[in-house]
C-alpha cells in the first residue's frame, strides 16, 4: 500500500479561476495517477491533510465530498478514507508532472491573437471547408505554482469569434468542452529536444540558447476533426513527461 504524498501542496493557486475546494480535489486526483495514492488506500486523517495542503479543513471536506459524489472515494465511520479508483480528471491530458510526481497545474495566458493560418501547420477543422483563421494562444505553465513549461497552442478559428483570456482558466480543455461545445478524446505526442521560442519569459528559468524538453501535439475533438495543434517546451529541471496506461 502507498500513502507516500507530494510534500508541495498547492499553496500558490488560490487566485486561479477554478474554486480552491476544486483544486484540491485536481490536486489529489494528480497524486492518485502520480501513484502516491493506489486504488484501496487509505488517505491521512483530515486535519494532517488539511494541514499539509495548506487549506482549511473545510475546504478539504468539500473536496473529498465531491470525490465521494463521484465514487473515487470511500469514506467508512470509524476506519478512514479510501481511494476507490482512479477517475478522469480535467487535467488527464496534461503529461508534465513534478519530478516528485504529480502536483496541480495552472497555466498564465502570455499572449493570445486571433490571425490567418499559417501554412506551416497540420490541417484543423473540416478540410473540406476550412476556416481561414486560428487562435494562437501562449502560455506558461506551471506545477504547484513553480514555472515548467511554455505552450503555443494553436486552435482552429470555426468555433468562436473571439476568446476572452480572463474567462479561460487554467484548464483549455475544460474551456473547450464548458464554453465552446466540443472536448478532446484523443491526442498524438511526439517527444523530443529543442530550443526553447524566442518569446520565452524571465520566470521560464532555462537557459534560451539550451535545448530543453520539447513536445508536439495534435488533438482531435469530439467533432471528429483534428482541432488543436500545440508546441511545449519544459524545464526538466522541473518537471517530467509521463503517460501512464491502467488496466
Amino acid at each position: 500500500m502507498s500513502t507516500c504524498m507530494s510534500t508541495t501542496a498547492p499553496s500558490t493557486v488560490s487566485h486561479s479561476l477554478i474554486p480552491l475546494h476544486r483544486q484540491v480535489r485536481e490536486f489529489l486526483l494528480r497524486e492518485i495517477a502520480a501513484g502516491h495514492f493506489c486504488n484501496g488506500d487509505r488517505l491521512p486523517p483530515e486535519a494532517e491533510l488539511a494541514r499539509t495542503l495548506r487549506v482549511a479543513v473545510g475546504t478539504l471536506r468539500r473536496a473529498l465530498a465531491q470525490l465521494e459524489k463521484e465514487g473515487l472515494i470511500i469514506r467508512r465511520q470509524g476506519s478512514g478514507t479510501y481511494v476507490h479508483m482512479p477517475a478522469e480528471s480535467i487535467y488527464s491530458f496534461f503529461r508534465l508532472e513534478a519530478l516528485s510526481g504529480g502536483g496541480l497545474p495552472t497555466a498564465l495566458i502570455i499572449r493570445l491573437d486571433r490571425i490567418p493560418k499559417p501554412i506551416t501547420l497540420p490541417s484543423l477543422g473540416d478540410e473540406v471547408a476550412p476556416c481561414p483563421d486560428v487562435f494562437r494562444i501562449r502560455r506558461l505553465r506551471s506545477l504547484n505554482g513553480q514555472p515548467c513549461a511554455l505552450e503555443e497552442i494553436w486552435l482552429d478559428g470555426r468555433h468562436t469569434e473571439s476568446l476572452d483570456p480572463a474567462q479561460i482558466g487554467d484548464s483549455l480543455y475544460a474551456h473547450y468542452r464548458e464554453a465552446l461545445g466540443f472536448w478532446i478524446t484523443r491526442v498524438e505526442d511526439h517527444i523530443g529536444v529543442a530550443v526553447p521560442p524566442r518569446w520565452i519569459p524571465p520566470e521560464f528559468q532555462v537557459d534560451p540558447s539550451a535545448p530543453c524538453g520539447y513536445i508536439e501535439r495534435e488533438a482531435w475533438g469530439s467533432t471528429g476533426f483534428r482541432e488543436e495543434f500545440s508546441t511545449t517546451w519544459y524545464n526538466p529541471r522541473v518537471a517530467r513527461y509521463c503517460a501512464r496506461w491502467m488496466a
